[in-house]
């Protein structure tokens, strides 16, 4: 009989480099992620994403949150993805990291995403998990480049990618809940990421790498 990752092969994905643990969202991962939101991401006074999700009353914010992960799933194609992944420390759900592509199979590029609970920043995390994260990208996933932006307000960010490596590129002029908001584009290249001699555990990559529309590694 089928198993879930047979259908979906990223329920099998599982990257361990050091602490840091990077699993495909099961159903299980999604209601724990959900709770790690609903605890929440930053201050009241900040808005750090592009579309503000985090936003949204209690209760609401957990069912967008599954909401959007499960359209992700049922849309999911080699030509126009996102490939998300819970982020455990420990065992414990802290946030999420992911990817976003379209027709990667001929690009071979795809721009980062990522958030932790408030309740785990400031720790380090965000920078480990994004250079695991990107490592399985290129070493495992076939990625030629990877792309990433961030507000020029949110230093935070600007930081973690600074210190993983990608560089920046143009400043585009966007509305941000209908006030001017500059966000600072950033690129990455295999050359340039800073592995800082993290090591991976890989599980489950070779099937995804067919899912994606490539071929074994």
């Amino acid at each position: 009989m089928l198993s879930a990752t047979d259908v979906y092969p990223p329920f099998g994905l599982r990257v361990v480099a050091g602490p840091i643990e990077l699993r495909g969202l099961t159903d299980e991962l999604v209601l724990e992620l959900c709770d790690v939101a609903e605890r929440g991401i930053h201050d009241p006074g900040e808005m750090p994403f592009y579309v503000p999700w985090s936003t949204a009353p209690a209760g609401q914010l957990s069912r967008n949150t599954a909401q959007y992960h499960w359209s992700k799933r049922s849309t999911f194609r080699p030509d126009d993805f996102c490939l998300d992944l819970a982020v455990l420390v420990d065992g414990r759900v802290v946030g999420s990291q992911g990817v976003a592509t379209r027709n990667f199979p001929v690009t071979r590029t795809g721009e980062t995403g990522s958030w932790l609970g408030r309740e785990h920043q400031g720790r380090g995390i965000g920078t480990a998990m994004r250079r695991a994260f990107c490592a399985l990208l290129f070493d495992h996933l076939g990625f030629e480049e990877i792309t990433s932006a961030a507000f020029v307000d949110n230093p935070a960010s600007l930081g973690v990618s600074r210190k993983v490596g990608y560089r920046p590129t143009s400043v585009s002029r966007i509305s941000r809940q209908g006030r001017l908001a500059l966000n600072q584009g950033l690129v990455l290249t295999p050359e340039d990421l800073v592995r800082d001699d993290v090591r991976l555990e890989v599980e489950g990559a070779e099937a995804v790498r067919e899912f994606i529309g490539l071929g074994a590694a």
